[in-house]
């Protein structure tokens, strides 16, 4: 029988952790963690996720700010807005809510955010410290995956590890860190252009799936006993939802769960531990002053 990863649970018990260290700061009277977010347009995804992340801030006693922008704002605006915050000495860090915009430019966002104030980890230089195994703020999806199969005591050493999409957010990252050392996995890296996806997934201990395809890993892809983390987030119309929608992951989930050791839910899997890694960010950046 399978067994459930939550996401959910494990991210509470991790705000527990960072409100506890918040609450030492305040007694002690050093500063507070201060998130800052750039929310662009009107996107109902994005939307939701900020929301929540200013939610989060305020379950461990994080001050946040959000910062408003209209979707045909200049790029120009935008990276002084940037600039404003990584000269403002009471934000800690800050993101900027992808995806973006068409007529912006997400690479210049990214390397326009201060690396030290970098909350969500994608500026080069802190993905290059990743690569050379240094320590620094780590990209948020990856760490919250990695995360889970350590607080859940999976085994990655040396186990056949295959990671379907190579997104500079999830999957590139992602395949680094499960092969860094003290994780050691053996990792695959597939993606649109691989020949035969099934024949990888089907060798493979752990499979993560982020390649936004609702329902892409199906069951004669997966081998007894697999250990499966579905990283899909694609809004599907759904009659019986309120909202007229769900959300759905790329794991066909009825059917592939009952071949799986462990699988993540969607939603309430990888999701809540990537807000978790915005905290952990920007309390190491304020510790770090």
């Amino acid at each position: 029988m399978y067994k459930i990863i939550d996401g959910k649970l494990t991210a509470g018990l991790i705000k527990n952790e960072i409100a506890l260290k918040v609450a030492e700061r305040a007694k002690s009277g050093k500063k507070i963690p201060h998130l800052a977010a750039i929310l662009v347009g009107s996107n109902a995804s994005s939307e939701t996720y900020v929301a929540n992340k200013i939610k989060d801030c305020g379950e461990v006693g994080f001050r946040s700010t959000l910062v408003r922008m209209n979707d045909d704002v200049p790029e120009e605006e935008l990276l002084e807005a940037i600039r404003k915050l990584n000269n403002d000495p009471d934000i800690d860090a800050f993101i900027v809510q992808l995806p973006l915009p068409e007529h912006i430019s997400e690479n210049r966002i990214i390397e326009a955010i201060d690396p030290e104030k970098d909350a969500d980890g994608f500026h080069p230089v802190n993905i290059g410290r990743m690569v050379v195994g240094l320590e620094g703020y780590l990209p948020a999806t990856p760490f919250g995956i990695v995360e889970l199969l350590k607080r859940y005591d999976i085994e990655t050493s040396g186990r056949e590890c295959v990671v379907i999409g190579r997104s500079n957010i999830v999957g590139r990252p992602l395949s680094i860190l499960l092969s860094r050392k003290g994780t050691d996995a053996t990792v695959t890296l597939v993606h649109s252009r691989t020949r035969d996806i099934a024949s990888h997934l089907r060798r493979a201990d752990i499979i993560v799936a982020a390649l936004g395809s609702p329902g892409f890993v199906t069951a004669d892809m997966i081998k007894q006993g697999a250990v499966v983390i579905d990283v899909g987030t694609t809004r599907v119309p759904s009659p019986s939802a309120r909202s007229g929608w769900k959300l759905a992951g790329d794991v066909d989930f009825d059917n592939v769960a009952p071949l799986c050791s462990w699988i993540t839910p969607v939603p309430g899997g990888v999701g809540p531990m990537t807000r978790v890694a915005l905290l952990r960010n920007t309390l190491m950046a304020v510790e770090l002053k």
